[in-house]
């Protein structure tokens, strides 16, 4: 709901600021005094182009800003919450600027957010429901298809899933034979090495030895030389020492404790120059043993660069290509499997997409009669509203039903075709001539879809050209039917209409200091009857045309009661003004 409109600079406006309502907000005022210029505002700031003569004479630029209350049920509600602040600048080049709750956005991205924020119907400006693709949204709101487009969503979601896991197969088919000898080299290669749990280190550890075989068992043979096999070796040293501790031992016995001790330190040494020995004579020089170590180093490392980085990765590696080699091997099965899969999605699907063309069909024919019903009343008899039903064209390799490409919404595409005047073929409603019955056309669709969507705003301008007496009231009464579920601003000409505004708003042209500007007014109750009396009777305002204005304005609250708020003082307007523009 649009809640403030502040405008500056902008044609024939210096500044001004408004505060609509819920419910039915009418414009009124003489030809010329700027009414339809707040519509183009408004449009603006929905995302509408801006051009260079709309900045107002000597201004470097144009600011239009709208605030705007945002239904729960819209979808931008997730991302801004409960309000919305859009603000417009046009400079004196024709380029603009746009700004949502203060943040600078792209064109794009605005259109994107004010996208169902308001229906404009004004010469031939509409920003929804004009268009066709809107057209299958309202069809199954108004027959009460909600379950069966949840339905529908699901059985192709379900359907599109299970076409991608065959086509994923057929492909990998395709390429299965090469797939397969490949991965059949690879675990050849790898079982033909047969690499073992922590062979490099052992191999690193034997390569090291036979490259120093004759430093290792120089080494080891000295030690055990010097250790216990030449002459005055260590133990023999060792040994004389203990006899020696013990043949004194009489005298103290505490030494021949330690000379046991030192005897069995010396049986230990023995026990290392022995593995010593045998150790040196285990060594050899094999020139032929290190190639093959070196051959077989090389090789495991070249599998590890080839299919990992560590040998634990390579046994993994193994696994998974053994697993899908069982795969593939199972390929023919599993492709038949999945196509039984995706079989079964599509007759689940087709069985739900035709229940929901035939509802679809009884409910347009429904909609079509009760639209066309509507501008009969709003003095367009003749005129005859088709709801037009056809299968969605589709292009090669969609899933296709019967002809008919199917989406997560079912199989049909929808359009509104109207024919105002008999013997003229249906045609779409963008197409029709006459701003005033495009904009009656709109307020029947809106009048018969009034329960339908979001509490969002409704424009009209233009919706009582051509018409008068008891059609223009009938064109009043709806209005404020359709008010009831959404806010309306109507710009009118006719008091007839304008007596079943809840807010009413006078729009004047002023000159000061040799300029025009157009300001707007809220009417208290007896400025209304004035006005109303104004529209009846022209500059002259007598006691019959203030009678018949009482007059109209009793029936109207007689036959559409509505409370009128409070209007906001100076003080809190230009308050609520401030905070928006923060």
């Amino acid at each position: 709901m649009l809640t403030c409109l502040r405008i500056r600079d902008f044609a024939i406006i210096e500044e001004l600021e408004v505060t609509f309502g819920p419910g039915l907000n009418v414009l009124t005022g003489e030809t010329g005094a700027g009414k339809s210029i707040l519509v183009a505002a408004l449009q603006l700031v929905l995302g509408g182009k801006g051009t260079p003569g709309v900045v107002r004479t000597g201004a470097p630029q144009a600011e239009i800003e709208g605030l705007f209350e945002i239904d729960e049920a819209h979808p931008i509600h997730r991302e801004v919450d409960a309000e919305l602040v859009i603000r417009r600048v046009v400079l004196s080049s024709g380029r603009t600027r746009a700004y949502v709750n203060g943040r600078l956005v792209t064109a794009k991205e605005l259109a994107r957010i004010t996208l169902g924020l308001a229906d404009i119907s004004s010469q031939h400006e509409h920003h929804e429901l004009v268009h066709a693709r809107t057209h299958l949204n309202y069809l199954d709101a108004f027959a009460e298809l909600r379950n069966e487009r949840e339905t529908i969503a699901q059985a192709h979601a379900t359907l599109a899933h299970a076409a991608r896991a065959l086509k994923e197969l057929e492909e990998l088919g395709r390429a299965r034979a090469e797939r397969e000898d490949l991965l059949r080299f690879q675990l050849s290669e790898i079982e033909d090495l047969a690499p073992e749990p922590d062979e490099e280190t052992k191999l690193e550890e034997e390569r090291q030895r036979l490259q120093h075989a004759e430093q290792l068992a120089s080494t080891t043979g000295n030690a055990e030389l010097a250790i216990y096999s030449q002459d005055g070796a260590l133990c023999e040293r060792l040994a004389q020492i203990a006899g020696q501790l013990e043949s004194i031992a009489k005298f103290d016995p505490t030494l021949g404790a330690l000379a046991e001790r030192l005897r069995e330190a010396t049986v230990r040494i023995e026990d290392v120059a022995g593995d010593l020995g045998q150790y040196q004579r285990s060594l050899s020089v094999d020139p032929k043993r290190l190639a093959e170590v070196e051959d077989r180093l090389s090789r495991l490392a070249h599998l590890q660069r080839k299919y990992a980085r560590d040998e634990s990765s390579v046994a993994d590696y193994q696994a998974r290509i053994t697993a899908e080699l069982d795969d593939l091997q199972r390929h023919e099965q599993k492709e038949a499997e999945c196509a039984e899969t995706r079989d079964r999605a599509l007759a689940k699907a087709r069985k739900i997409a035709l229940s929901l063309r035939k509802k679809r069909a009884g409910g347009a024919k429904t909609l079509g009669q009760a639209i066309s019903g509507e501008l009969g009343s709003l003095g367009m008899g003749d005129a005859q509203v088709t709801v037009e039903l056809a299968p969605l064209e589709g292009k090669p390799g969609e899933v296709d039903i019967d002809g008919a490409r199917l989406t997560a919404t079912g199989i049909d595409r929808c359009e509104f075709l109207i024919a105002p005047n008999p013997g003229e073929c249906a045609k779409p409603l963008r197409q029709i001539a006459s701003g005033g019955e495009l904009s009656r056309a709109m307020l029947a669709i809106k009048r018969v879809l009034a329960h339908v969507g979001p509490a969002n705003l409704y424009v009209f301008d233009e919706v009582d050209a051509g018409v008068g007496g008891a059609v223009a009231e009938t064109i009043g009464r709806k209005l404020a039917d359709v008010a009831k579920h959404h806010q309306v601003l109507c710009i009118t000409h006719l008091p007839q209409i304008a007596v079943f505004a809840r807010d009413h708003f006078l729009v004047r042209k002023e000159v000061a200091r040799g300029r025009t500007r157009s300001a707007i007014v809220p009417l208290t109750e007896s400025q209304r009857k004035n006005e109303i009396a104004r529209m009846l009777g022209g500059i002259q305002i007598t006691e019959r045309t203030e009678a018949a204005a009482a007059e109209l304005l009793g029936n109207a609250q007689q036959l559409e009661p509505q409370k009128r708020k409070p209007r906001r003082s100076k003080a809190a307007s230009h308050s609520q003004a401030k905070r928006s523009v923060l």
